[in-house]
Parts: C-alpha cells; structure tokens; sequence
C-alpha cells in the first residue's frame, strides 16, 4: 500500500442493499481517485446473495475486505424486532472490534466513511485522528428528512402518519404522512429513537456523501448546503458523489439469449429487490396484469411472504419453495412466448443494460433506481418498504421517470387491471408522449457526465481526497 494513497477505511452495515453501494464506493475511491481502501463488513451470515457479492468483489482485488466476526444479538433483541432495530443493535455492538481492527493495521486510515447505520462508530475515528464521514447511498430528500427528524421530534404532536398536513422540511419537496419512513411509523418503537440517533450523529461527521449528483437533485441540495437550514446549526458539508452504480458484468445465460431476440425497448423487466416479497394475492395480480397486457417480460420471481413486505432482507438469495408452483394455474404456458421467469435471482445491472429492455417494474429501492436511470429505462414505481415510498414520489413527482399505481402497494393489493395499464403505458409509449422516455435519457448522459472528470460528482470526490491528504500530512507530523 503505497504511502502517498490516501487511505480510506469504509464500514458497511449488514444487507446486499448496504453492502453493495459500499463496495462500489470502496471501488470508485481506487480506480477513479487513487485511494487504497479497506471495508469492514458487518454479515448477517445469513444471506447468501451476501456472501456472492463479498466473493465476486475479491477478483480482482480492488479493495482490502475484512469480514469482522459476527455479534451474537440474541439477547439483546426481540427476535421480531423491525430490520431497523436488529441492525443498529448488531452495529452497536461490533464497534469493539471495529476499534481493534483499526488499531492493529500497520498504515493507519486518513478517513473513516460509515454508512448511515454506522454513525455509532464515528467517535472511533477520533481516537485515531481520522476524518470521519457518512455516506448515505439513498438520495438528498431522504438526507434532509433524517437530519430534520430530530427537529419535528420536538414539534410534531402525535405520530406522523396521522397528520392531517404533510411534513415540512426546509427548502425541500414536503412528505406526505403516508410516505415517511418505516422507523417513523410508530413513535414507540425502538427503531424511531434508533432513526433519531442517526439523524443527530450525523451531524456530527465531517461531511455527508449522498449517492445522487447535482443535476439529479439541485433543490434538495442547495436547501442542505443553505445556512438557514435547520436554523443554520448544520455545517457539515454535503458531498454529491453518485451516481455510484455495479458495473456490468458480461454474464451470458439462456435469460440473454432471449433477449437479443426481442425487439427494442419491447420487455419490461420486474424484481422487487433483494429483501421485497409480494402476498401470495398480489403475486397472482401482478401475473394476471402482465399477461392481460401481452407485452414481453422478465420477471425475477419470488416465493409469496405472509409475514413484511421486507421479509426476506437478512436471506437475500437463499432458495425455498419453487417460486414457480404459486403461479396461476396455466399461466406459463400461456405466456411462454411472451414471458420469462427468473426464479429468486438475476443479473439486474445486465438486464438492465439490455438494448430489448424497455421498463423496469420497481420496488424502488435507490440502488435498483440509479440503474434504471444509468441505462435509461423508464420505471414503474412498486414501493414496499423502507424509504421506498418516498423514492417512489421523488420519482414520478419531481424527477419525472416513472409511473406509479393509484394505491400503495404496501397498504393494498394494486390489481391485474391497473398494472396491465401501467405496463402498456411504459412500454407502448414509443412516439415518447408521456415525456417518461426522453427524460430518462436525458438524465442518463447527465450521470455521465457528473462522474467524468471535471463533472459535478468527480469534483466533490476530488475535494474528498484533497481533505484526507489533508489529514494523512497531520497524521504524519504527530507520528514523527
């Protein structure tokens, strides 16, 4: 590890969702900007998707990847306790080795950058005289609203979604109380004055890095960057450095050979995510709507959930049930010539970058999101969990690239009717007359251009290096 790199220490909470923009992070830091990186992982060990990425992101080797060793949160959590609950606890109680890794390595880190679930560790970075920040792989509304949390705390009587006026953030888009996160969702529940913590820690970083660019979401960010903002107590400084995206992979499978059989933009392709399941009734709808649509498709099908709609977060790719035997009964051999199923798993960013594709049926999740954006294709809008809902508003409200059903299909079962609709809307709209496609488009070489050099992206990145080499001539001055 040469001496001159600055050297970035990066911890990545448990989940492929978190995991992922953390390694691709890790990997933009070395072969855009000449940073030598280590990621600590926290694993839930249970996930096998999981394991597969840590693998395939060891070759080649751009990053040093420590597996901390797993915590036992057994008795210290309700086995039943929200996503948001179990992995803060699981955070909480890795930073002891956290601590202990760093303090063993040779080449002391410039910088440590948690992701939003890790801001307990960021006082390890003082100890070690580190710059410290958090990296947000979600986008800039989401940012304002768990900075903000903290303030309607004090001010919002009763619980959010039985407010009868959306919430107002300063200088950006208002919620609705439909909308908000899930750890807003009850007030009592450990995961809100977990959501809390992490709204006020990160105040306390020295910058924000968000995975969207300044083109993406100008208003959002400059309401971030303003003084005024939370009556101008926050200055950390805001770092737009996405959109950092998985790179694609080349992967060749029977899924692409019949891909390149299809026409243009004629297949809308449908994954709710890692972690997002559909009730066995809603998976019967959406199989009906494709097939009422007769528009081609790829649908990476999963088992149905009886239990939250992000059921399956901690077993992301671990086989069960054949996912195929809860389709309508015909429904395969009726859509043989239209369709294909993809059972639990698939190479999204492929698909995605496929020349056939023309719409991506979303659960909204931000990664699965700026790939869409990246390889312009237009979305429909599925939001189940997390702050899915808001990026589902952010989407077809604001940025203009998708469509969305009437409900909310975490609330109600969206039907075959509708989602036939949505799906002729989005793949049918050729001539571009509901301006979905062209804008698209136009924001996938605005992407490119925020990452190339000179671009709004690579320069926050470039202020980045400049702040930890900064920090390397500190660390070295005190060492001698």
């Amino acid at each position: 590890m040469e001496i001159s790199k600055p050297h970035a220490a990066l911890l990545s909470s448990p989940g492929i969702g978190h995991l992922i923009p953390v390694l691709e992070l890790g990997n933009r830091l070395v072969t855009h900007h000449n940073f030598a990186v280590t990621i600590f992982v926290v694993s839930s060990h249970a996930s096998p998707a999981e394991a597969q990425v840590l693998q395939s992101s060891m070759s080649p080797k751009l990053c040093n990847i420590i597996d901390l060793p797993p915590v036992d949160i057994s008795g210290l959590v309700d086995p039943n306790a929200a996503v948001v609950t179990q992995i803060a606890v699981m955070m909480r109680e890795v930073r002891p080795k956290l601590r202990s890794s760093i303090s063993s390595m040779k080449l002391r880190p410039a910088v440590l950058i948690v992701d939003f679930f890790g801001t307990e560790s960021l006082p390890i970075a003082d100890e070690f005289d580190m710059l410290k920040y958090v990296y947000f792989p979600s986008n800039a509304w989401l940012v304002a609203l768990t900075i903000y949390v903290p303030f309607l705390d004090k001010i919002v009587e009763g619980e959010y979604v039985h407010q009868k006026e959306p919430l107002k953030i300063p200088g950006c888009k208002p919620i609705r109380p439909e909308e908000v996160v899930d750890p807003m969702l009850d007030r009592t529940n450990q995961q809100y004055f977990e959501y809390l913590r992490i709204g006020t820690e990160t105040l306390m970083s020295d910058g924000i890095l968000i995975n969207t660019w300044e083109d993406l979401q100008s208003t959002t960010l400059t309401a971030l960057r303003d003084e005024k903002f939370l009556g101008g107590i926050v200055k950390v400084p805001v770092y737009p450095v996405g959109p950092i995206t998985r790179a694609v992979s080349g992967l060749k499978s029977d899924l692409f050979d019949w891909l390149d059989k299809q026409p243009s933009e004629s297949v809308i392709y449908v994954s709710f995510g890692s972690g997002g399941l559909l009730s066995y009734e809603q998976m019967t709808e959406v199989a009906c709507g494709l097939e009422l649509s007769q528009q081609r498709f790829v649908w990476v099908v999963r088992p149905p959930t009886i239990e939250a709609a992000d059921a399956a977060f901690f077993t992301a790719g671990k086989g069960g049930d054949d996912p195929l035997s809860y389709l309508p009964d015909g429904f395969l051999t009726r859509t043989q010539s239209l369709g294909l199923m993809v059972p639990f798993w698939a190479p999204q960013v492929d698909v995605l970058n496929h020349p056939s594709i023309g719409g991506f049926l979303s659960h909204c999740g931000w990664g699965s999101t700026l790939e869409s954006i990246t390889n312009g294709v237009p979305m429909i809008a599925w939001p189940l969990y997390a702050e899915q809902k808001m990026n589902a508003t952010l989407l077809t409200e604001e940025i203009g690239v998708a469509i969305r059903s009437k409900v909310l299909p975490s609330k109600k079962v969206v039907q075959r009717e509708e989602i036939e609709k949505m799906t002729r809307m989005i793949i049918e709209d050729n001539d571009g007359k509901n301006g979905i496609r062209g804008r698209v488009k136009e924001l996938k070489h605005s992407a490119e251009k925020a990452l190339s050099k000179g671009g709004s992206s690579h320069n926050a990145f470039s202020q980045l290096e400049k702040q930890c080499k900064m920090c390397m001539e500190r660390q070295n001055a005190s060492a001698q």
